[in-house]
Protein backbone atom coordinates (compact mmCIF):
# COMPACT_ATOMS: atom_id res chain seq x y z
CA UNK A 1 0.00 0.00 0.00
CA UNK A 2 2.65 2.25 0.78
CA UNK A 3 4.47 1.59 -2.78
CA UNK A 4 1.30 2.56 -4.17
CA UNK A 5 1.04 6.02 -2.64
CA UNK A 6 4.20 6.80 -3.33
CA UNK A 7 4.01 5.86 -7.10
CA UNK A 8 0.53 7.55 -7.74
CA UNK A 9 1.78 10.81 -5.57
CA UNK A 10 5.51 11.33 -6.64
CA UNK A 11 5.29 10.36 -10.10
CA UNK A 12 1.40 11.64 -10.79
CA UNK A 13 0.01 14.28 -8.03
CA UNK A 14 2.73 16.89 -8.94
CA UNK A 15 2.25 16.89 -12.67
CA UNK A 16 -1.15 17.80 -12.93
CA UNK A 17 -3.76 20.73 -12.16
CA UNK A 18 -6.75 19.83 -9.83
CA UNK A 19 -8.52 22.53 -11.76
CA UNK A 20 -8.35 21.12 -15.02
CA UNK A 21 -8.88 18.19 -13.63
CA UNK A 22 -11.78 18.47 -12.52
CA UNK A 23 -13.18 20.73 -15.77
CA UNK A 24 -12.01 17.58 -17.66
CA UNK A 25 -13.88 15.13 -15.94
CA UNK A 26 -17.18 17.17 -16.26
CA UNK A 27 -16.66 17.23 -19.75
CA UNK A 28 -15.97 13.68 -20.28
CA UNK A 29 -19.58 12.64 -18.98
CA UNK A 30 -21.20 14.62 -22.53
CA UNK A 31 -18.66 13.35 -24.62
CA UNK A 32 -19.37 9.71 -23.91
CA UNK A 33 -23.15 10.17 -23.85
CA UNK A 34 -23.55 12.04 -26.76
CA UNK A 35 -19.91 11.42 -28.92
CA UNK A 36 -20.72 8.71 -32.00
CA UNK A 37 -17.35 6.63 -32.73
CA UNK A 38 -18.47 5.33 -35.18
CA UNK A 39 -15.83 4.20 -38.37
CA UNK A 40 -18.55 6.52 -40.50
CA UNK A 41 -20.15 9.69 -40.41
CA UNK A 42 -23.78 8.79 -40.56
CA UNK A 43 -26.54 11.59 -40.58
CA UNK A 44 -26.61 12.00 -36.99
CA UNK A 45 -23.52 13.33 -37.22
CA UNK A 46 -24.57 17.59 -37.04
CA UNK A 47 -27.20 16.47 -34.22
CA UNK A 48 -24.69 14.95 -32.44
CA UNK A 49 -21.74 18.15 -32.87
CA UNK A 50 -24.93 20.48 -31.79
CA UNK A 51 -25.87 18.64 -28.67
CA UNK A 52 -22.13 18.23 -27.32
CA UNK A 53 -21.69 21.78 -27.97
CA UNK A 54 -24.86 22.53 -25.79
CA UNK A 55 -23.60 20.47 -23.16
CA UNK A 56 -20.20 21.70 -23.06
CA UNK A 57 -21.39 25.10 -22.86
CA UNK A 58 -23.71 24.50 -20.29
CA UNK A 59 -20.92 22.96 -18.47
CA UNK A 60 -18.51 25.87 -18.67
CA UNK A 61 -21.53 28.22 -17.91
CA UNK A 62 -21.70 26.24 -14.19
CA UNK A 63 -17.68 26.34 -13.91
CA UNK A 64 -17.91 29.76 -14.26
CA UNK A 65 -20.55 30.50 -11.76
CA UNK A 66 -18.52 28.18 -9.27
CA UNK A 67 -15.35 30.62 -10.21
CA UNK A 68 -17.80 33.85 -8.93
CA UNK A 69 -19.08 31.88 -6.05
CA UNK A 70 -15.55 31.38 -4.87
CA UNK A 71 -14.46 35.00 -5.37
CA UNK A 72 -17.63 36.35 -3.60
CA UNK A 73 -16.42 34.10 -0.76
CA UNK A 74 -12.81 34.88 -0.58
CA UNK A 75 -14.21 38.17 -0.19
CA UNK A 76 -16.75 38.03 2.61
CA UNK A 77 -14.01 35.95 4.17
CA UNK A 78 -15.54 32.78 4.25
CA UNK A 79 -13.93 31.10 1.98
CA UNK A 80 -14.98 27.79 3.95
CA UNK A 81 -18.08 28.25 2.37
CA UNK A 82 -16.81 28.13 -1.10
CA UNK A 83 -18.71 24.90 -3.30
CA UNK A 84 -15.58 25.09 -5.34
CA UNK A 85 -13.37 24.81 -3.10
CA UNK A 86 -15.39 22.07 -1.39
CA UNK A 87 -15.06 20.29 -4.66
CA UNK A 88 -11.67 21.17 -5.86
CA UNK A 89 -9.73 21.34 -1.99
CA UNK A 90 -6.51 22.57 -3.93
CA UNK A 91 -8.00 25.28 -5.67
CA UNK A 92 -6.30 28.61 -5.48
CA UNK A 93 -7.13 32.41 -5.51
CA UNK A 94 -8.89 33.96 -8.05
CA UNK A 95 -8.71 37.60 -9.25
CA UNK A 96 -11.04 38.16 -11.78
CA UNK A 97 -14.17 36.15 -13.03
CA UNK A 98 -13.54 34.26 -16.10
CA UNK A 99 -15.47 34.26 -18.72
CA UNK A 100 -15.67 30.51 -19.75
CA UNK A 101 -18.59 30.00 -21.65
CA UNK A 102 -17.44 32.58 -24.05
CA UNK A 103 -14.03 31.08 -24.10
CA UNK A 104 -15.40 27.92 -24.50
CA UNK A 105 -17.49 29.28 -27.55
CA UNK A 106 -13.89 30.87 -29.33
CA UNK A 107 -12.04 27.75 -28.20
CA UNK A 108 -14.55 25.47 -29.61
CA UNK A 109 -14.41 27.29 -33.33
CA UNK A 110 -10.62 27.07 -33.19
CA UNK A 111 -10.34 23.40 -31.88
CA UNK A 112 -13.74 21.66 -33.25
CA UNK A 113 -14.05 20.53 -29.58
CA UNK A 114 -17.35 19.62 -30.20
CA UNK A 115 -17.26 17.93 -33.42
CA UNK A 116 -14.89 15.52 -32.54
CA UNK A 117 -15.81 11.96 -31.94
CA UNK A 118 -13.01 9.92 -30.46
CA UNK A 119 -10.65 12.49 -28.97
CA UNK A 120 -12.05 13.91 -25.15
CA UNK A 121 -12.16 17.76 -24.45
CA UNK A 122 -8.42 17.38 -23.53
CA UNK A 123 -5.98 19.08 -20.80
CA UNK A 124 -4.52 21.27 -23.62
CA UNK A 125 -8.41 21.63 -24.96
CA UNK A 126 -8.92 22.91 -20.85
CA UNK A 127 -5.54 25.07 -20.67
CA UNK A 128 -6.26 26.71 -23.88
CA UNK A 129 -10.05 27.95 -22.60
CA UNK A 130 -8.63 29.04 -19.48
CA UNK A 131 -6.05 31.30 -21.23
CA UNK A 132 -8.97 32.84 -23.26
CA UNK A 133 -11.38 33.23 -20.66
CA UNK A 134 -8.70 35.09 -18.60
CA UNK A 135 -7.72 37.48 -21.22
CA UNK A 136 -11.49 38.25 -22.08
CA UNK A 137 -12.04 39.16 -18.46
CA UNK A 138 -8.62 41.12 -17.83
CA UNK A 139 -9.33 43.13 -21.51
CA UNK A 140 -12.98 43.97 -21.22
CA UNK A 141 -13.82 43.11 -17.51
CA UNK A 142 -11.40 43.99 -14.97
CA UNK A 143 -10.19 47.25 -15.87
CA UNK A 144 -7.49 48.46 -18.02
CA UNK A 145 -4.17 46.02 -17.40
CA UNK A 146 -1.38 47.76 -15.69
CA UNK A 147 1.11 45.21 -15.95
CA UNK A 148 2.35 41.96 -17.61
CA UNK A 149 5.30 39.66 -16.36
CA UNK A 150 6.76 37.16 -18.58
CA UNK A 151 8.88 33.84 -17.72
CA UNK A 152 11.79 33.06 -20.60
CA UNK A 153 12.78 29.58 -21.29
CA UNK A 154 9.79 28.36 -23.18
CA UNK A 155 7.45 31.79 -22.90
CA UNK A 156 9.46 34.30 -24.86
CA UNK A 157 11.50 32.23 -26.52
CA UNK A 158 12.60 27.83 -26.89
CA UNK A 159 14.57 26.69 -24.44
CA UNK A 160 18.20 27.95 -23.78
CA UNK A 161 17.78 30.22 -26.69
CA UNK A 162 18.08 34.51 -26.89
CA UNK A 163 15.37 36.80 -28.14
CA UNK A 164 16.63 36.97 -31.07
CA UNK A 165 15.82 40.36 -33.35
CA UNK A 166 12.91 39.42 -35.94
CA UNK A 167 11.50 37.18 -33.05
CA UNK A 168 7.27 37.34 -33.67
CA UNK A 169 6.93 38.39 -30.41
CA UNK A 170 9.16 41.57 -30.47
CA UNK A 171 6.08 43.97 -31.88
CA UNK A 172 3.53 42.28 -29.58
CA UNK A 173 5.63 43.23 -26.54
CA UNK A 174 6.55 47.22 -27.92
CA UNK A 175 2.63 47.42 -28.44
CA UNK A 176 2.52 46.98 -24.26
CA UNK A 177 4.93 49.74 -23.62
CA UNK A 178 3.35 51.82 -26.21
CA UNK A 179 0.03 51.56 -24.59
CA UNK A 180 1.39 52.50 -20.96
CA UNK A 181 1.35 48.75 -20.51
CA UNK A 182 4.75 47.75 -17.99
CA UNK A 183 6.52 44.70 -19.08
CA UNK A 184 8.32 42.59 -16.64
CA UNK A 185 10.63 39.49 -17.54
CA UNK A 186 10.69 37.45 -14.28
CA UNK A 187 13.31 34.77 -15.05
CA UNK A 188 14.93 31.97 -12.97
CA UNK A 189 18.52 33.03 -14.35
CA UNK A 190 19.92 34.71 -11.76
CA UNK A 191 22.98 37.17 -12.71
CA UNK A 192 24.76 39.59 -11.10
CA UNK A 193 25.14 41.62 -13.89
CA UNK A 194 23.28 43.29 -17.16
CA UNK A 195 25.03 42.04 -19.86
CA UNK A 196 24.15 38.32 -19.11
CA UNK A 197 20.75 39.64 -19.51
CA UNK A 198 21.54 41.60 -22.46
CA UNK A 199 23.05 38.69 -24.33
CA UNK A 200 19.98 36.85 -23.85
CA UNK A 201 17.50 39.27 -24.77
CA UNK A 202 19.11 41.95 -27.25
CA UNK A 203 16.71 41.06 -30.04
CA UNK A 204 13.76 42.84 -27.66
CA UNK A 205 16.49 45.29 -26.33
CA UNK A 206 17.88 46.95 -29.32
CA UNK A 207 14.15 47.29 -30.81
CA UNK A 208 12.71 49.07 -27.67
CA UNK A 209 16.03 51.27 -28.29
CA UNK A 210 15.65 51.95 -31.87
CA UNK A 211 11.69 53.18 -31.76
CA UNK A 212 11.20 56.18 -32.03
CA UNK A 213 7.26 55.80 -31.35
CA UNK A 214 7.92 54.88 -27.41
CA UNK A 215 8.96 57.57 -25.33
CA UNK A 216 11.68 57.77 -22.65
CA UNK A 217 9.43 56.89 -19.99
CA UNK A 218 7.93 54.15 -21.92
CA UNK A 219 11.12 52.56 -22.87
CA UNK A 220 11.63 52.76 -18.91
CA UNK A 221 8.74 50.00 -18.21
CA UNK A 222 10.44 47.61 -19.34
CA UNK A 223 11.78 45.85 -16.11
CA UNK A 224 13.80 41.93 -15.45
CA UNK A 225 14.15 40.55 -12.57
CA UNK A 226 16.44 37.97 -12.31
CA UNK A 227 17.39 34.53 -9.62
CA UNK A 228 12.83 34.69 -9.38
CA UNK A 229 13.66 37.73 -7.07
CA UNK A 230 16.95 38.02 -6.49
CA UNK A 231 18.16 41.01 -9.26
CA UNK A 232 15.97 43.73 -11.11
CA UNK A 233 17.65 45.44 -14.09
CA UNK A 234 15.87 48.07 -15.95
CA UNK A 235 15.71 49.14 -19.71
CA UNK A 236 18.09 52.12 -20.13
CA UNK A 237 19.05 52.97 -23.94
CA UNK A 238 21.38 54.78 -22.71
CA UNK A 239 23.42 52.01 -20.80
CA UNK A 240 26.37 50.03 -22.71
CA UNK A 241 24.32 47.07 -21.71
CA UNK A 242 21.00 48.74 -22.42
CA UNK A 243 19.48 47.56 -19.20
CA UNK A 244 20.82 49.39 -15.83
CA UNK A 245 20.62 48.18 -12.43
CA UNK A 246 17.92 49.19 -9.99
CA UNK A 247 18.72 49.58 -5.68
CA UNK A 248 17.08 46.59 -4.06
CA UNK A 249 15.44 48.92 -1.73
CA UNK A 250 13.26 50.42 -4.37
CA UNK A 251 11.08 47.08 -5.48
CA UNK A 252 12.49 44.48 -2.89
CA UNK A 253 9.47 43.42 -0.65
CA UNK A 254 10.03 44.69 2.90
CA UNK A 255 9.91 40.95 4.32
CA UNK A 256 12.53 40.17 1.78
CA UNK A 257 14.91 43.20 3.40
CA UNK A 258 15.00 40.93 6.89
CA UNK A 259 16.36 37.76 5.48
CA UNK A 260 19.38 37.21 7.33
CA UNK A 261 21.95 36.29 5.14
CA UNK A 262 22.94 33.27 7.48
CA UNK A 263 19.85 32.09 6.85
CA UNK A 264 19.92 32.47 3.17
CA UNK A 265 23.20 30.34 3.38
CA UNK A 266 22.16 27.87 5.46
CA UNK A 267 19.46 27.20 2.91
CA UNK A 268 21.54 26.86 0.05
CA UNK A 269 23.68 24.44 2.51
CA UNK A 270 20.58 22.27 2.67
CA UNK A 271 19.76 22.38 -0.99
CA UNK A 272 23.23 21.65 -1.94
CA UNK A 273 23.66 18.75 0.03
CA UNK A 274 20.31 17.05 -1.12
CA UNK A 275 21.56 17.88 -4.67
CA UNK A 276 24.74 16.23 -3.80
CA UNK A 277 22.80 13.09 -2.46
CA UNK A 278 20.87 13.01 -5.97
CA UNK A 279 23.55 13.30 -7.84
CA UNK A 280 25.86 10.07 -5.72
CA UNK A 281 22.01 8.14 -5.90
CA UNK A 282 21.38 8.20 -9.62
CA UNK A 283 25.04 8.61 -10.80
CA UNK A 284 24.02 11.79 -12.54
CA UNK A 285 27.21 13.12 -14.48
CA UNK A 286 26.54 16.37 -13.29
CA UNK A 287 28.18 19.47 -12.18
CA UNK A 288 27.49 21.33 -8.54
CA UNK A 289 26.83 25.11 -8.94
CA UNK A 290 27.07 27.42 -6.45
CA UNK A 291 25.84 31.21 -6.59
CA UNK A 292 25.16 33.95 -4.15
CA UNK A 293 21.15 33.32 -4.15
CA UNK A 294 20.99 29.78 -6.21
CA UNK A 295 22.43 26.42 -6.24
CA UNK A 296 21.80 23.83 -8.92
CA UNK A 297 23.41 21.27 -10.93
CA UNK A 298 23.77 20.76 -14.65
CA UNK A 299 25.20 18.11 -17.32
CA UNK A 300 29.09 17.44 -16.72
CA UNK A 301 29.20 17.09 -20.77
CA UNK A 302 26.75 18.52 -22.09
CA UNK A 303 24.00 16.03 -22.64
CA UNK A 304 20.86 15.07 -21.51
CA UNK A 305 19.33 14.09 -18.38
CA UNK A 306 15.94 12.32 -18.42
CA UNK A 307 12.88 14.00 -17.07
CA UNK A 308 12.90 11.69 -14.70
CA UNK A 309 15.92 11.88 -12.66
CA UNK A 310 15.04 15.66 -12.91
CA UNK A 311 12.33 15.71 -11.19
CA UNK A 312 13.59 13.12 -8.66
CA UNK A 313 16.26 15.62 -7.83
CA UNK A 314 13.71 18.31 -7.14
CA UNK A 315 11.37 16.92 -4.94
CA UNK A 316 14.00 15.43 -2.95
CA UNK A 317 15.66 19.30 -2.27
CA UNK A 318 11.72 20.82 -2.30
CA UNK A 319 11.39 17.56 0.51
CA UNK A 320 14.63 18.34 2.68
CA UNK A 321 13.64 22.37 2.56
CA UNK A 322 10.41 21.50 3.28
CA UNK A 323 10.97 19.54 6.77
CA UNK A 324 13.91 22.30 7.97
CA UNK A 325 13.36 25.13 9.71
CA UNK A 326 14.63 27.55 7.83
CA UNK A 327 12.99 26.15 4.67
CA UNK A 328 9.63 27.43 6.64
CA UNK A 329 11.35 31.11 7.14
CA UNK A 330 12.88 32.10 3.87
CA UNK A 331 10.31 31.10 0.60
CA UNK A 332 12.98 29.12 -1.97
CA UNK A 333 11.55 27.55 -4.95
CA UNK A 334 12.92 23.98 -6.60
CA UNK A 335 12.21 23.42 -10.02
CA UNK A 336 13.41 21.36 -13.28
CA UNK A 337 14.70 23.99 -15.44
CA UNK A 338 14.36 21.49 -19.05
CA UNK A 339 18.06 20.25 -18.61
CA UNK A 340 19.41 21.29 -14.88
CA UNK A 341 17.87 21.59 -11.49
CA UNK A 342 18.10 24.76 -9.35
CA UNK A 343 17.23 25.55 -5.64
CA UNK A 344 16.30 29.66 -5.56
CA UNK A 345 16.44 32.35 -3.05
CA UNK A 346 12.73 33.59 -3.33
CA UNK A 347 9.67 32.68 -5.93
CA UNK A 348 7.94 33.68 -8.69
CA UNK A 349 5.39 35.24 -6.50
CA UNK A 350 7.33 37.78 -4.88
CA UNK A 351 9.20 38.08 -8.13
CA UNK A 352 5.68 39.48 -9.59
CA UNK A 353 5.09 41.37 -6.21
CA UNK A 354 8.14 42.73 -6.74
CA UNK A 355 7.47 43.90 -9.85
CA UNK A 356 4.01 45.53 -8.51
CA UNK A 357 5.87 47.22 -5.81
CA UNK A 358 8.21 48.52 -8.45
CA UNK A 359 5.45 50.08 -10.70
CA UNK A 360 2.93 51.50 -8.31
CA UNK A 361 1.49 48.32 -6.24
CA UNK A 362 -0.06 47.49 -9.25
CA UNK A 363 -3.47 44.93 -8.34
CA UNK A 364 -3.28 41.81 -8.74
CA UNK A 365 -6.40 41.45 -10.61
CA UNK A 366 -4.56 44.33 -13.46
CA UNK A 367 -1.40 41.81 -13.46
CA UNK A 368 -1.22 38.66 -15.58
CA UNK A 369 1.66 36.64 -15.95
CA UNK A 370 2.56 34.37 -18.69
CA UNK A 371 4.60 31.09 -18.05
CA UNK A 372 5.18 28.04 -18.97
CA UNK A 373 5.65 26.11 -16.04
CA UNK A 374 2.88 25.70 -13.82
CA UNK A 375 2.04 22.35 -12.29
CA UNK A 376 2.82 22.01 -8.16
CA UNK A 377 5.96 21.03 -7.61
CA UNK A 378 9.54 21.39 -9.36
CA UNK A 379 7.64 24.25 -12.18
CA UNK A 380 8.77 27.36 -10.93
CA UNK A 381 5.40 29.80 -12.69
CA UNK A 382 3.17 27.93 -10.11
CA UNK A 383 3.55 30.38 -7.24
CA UNK A 384 2.73 33.28 -9.06
CA UNK A 385 -0.84 32.83 -9.21
CA UNK A 386 -0.76 33.50 -5.67
CA UNK A 387 0.23 36.99 -6.76
CA UNK A 388 -1.74 37.88 -10.31
CA UNK A 389 -3.49 36.26 -13.00
CA UNK A 390 -2.30 33.95 -14.73
CA UNK A 391 -2.16 32.26 -17.98
CA UNK A 392 0.10 28.84 -19.24
CA UNK A 393 1.57 28.58 -22.32
CA UNK A 394 3.78 25.65 -24.38
CA UNK A 395 5.70 27.42 -26.34
CA UNK A 396 6.35 31.24 -27.57
CA UNK A 397 4.15 30.98 -30.77
CA UNK A 398 1.37 30.17 -27.88
CA UNK A 399 2.55 33.47 -26.05
CA UNK A 400 2.50 35.28 -29.63
CA UNK A 401 -0.96 34.20 -29.44
CA UNK A 402 -2.05 34.89 -26.00
CA UNK A 403 -0.67 38.33 -26.54
CA UNK A 404 -2.60 39.03 -29.83
CA UNK A 405 -6.04 37.83 -28.95
CA UNK A 406 -5.61 40.29 -25.87
CA UNK A 407 -4.68 43.45 -28.28
CA UNK A 408 -7.74 42.11 -29.91
CA UNK A 409 -9.94 42.01 -26.97
CA UNK A 410 -8.77 45.24 -25.30
CA UNK A 411 -9.20 47.62 -29.31
CA UNK A 412 -12.85 45.23 -30.24
CA UNK A 413 -14.05 43.84 -27.30
CA UNK A 414 -16.01 40.67 -26.59
CA UNK A 415 -16.87 38.77 -29.82
CA UNK A 416 -20.92 37.71 -30.20
CA UNK A 417 -21.78 34.30 -29.10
Amino acid sequence: MTTRYRVEYALKAHRRDAFIEFIKGLLAVPFVLHSQPTATCTAAFPAMQEESHRRYREIMRDVEELVADHIACDQAGAPERSKLRFLVPTVGRFFTPLLLEKAFVVQDQRRAISSRRFVAPSFNDIRLILNTAQIMSLATQQGPVKLVTFDGDVTLYDDGQSLLPGSPIIPELIWLLRHDICVGIVTAAGYTDGRRYRDRLHGLLEAIRDDQGLTAEQKGNLIVLGGESSYMFRCDPASDYLLSPVPRASWALPEMLTWPDHDLQALLDIAESSLRDSVTAMSLPATIIRKPLAVGIIHSSGGKFSREQLEEAVLAAQKNLDFSDVGQRIPFCAFNGGNDVFVDIGDKRLGVLCCQRFFGDVEGGRTLHVGDQFLSAGHNDFKARMAGTTVWVASPAETVGVLRELMELMEEGLPEC
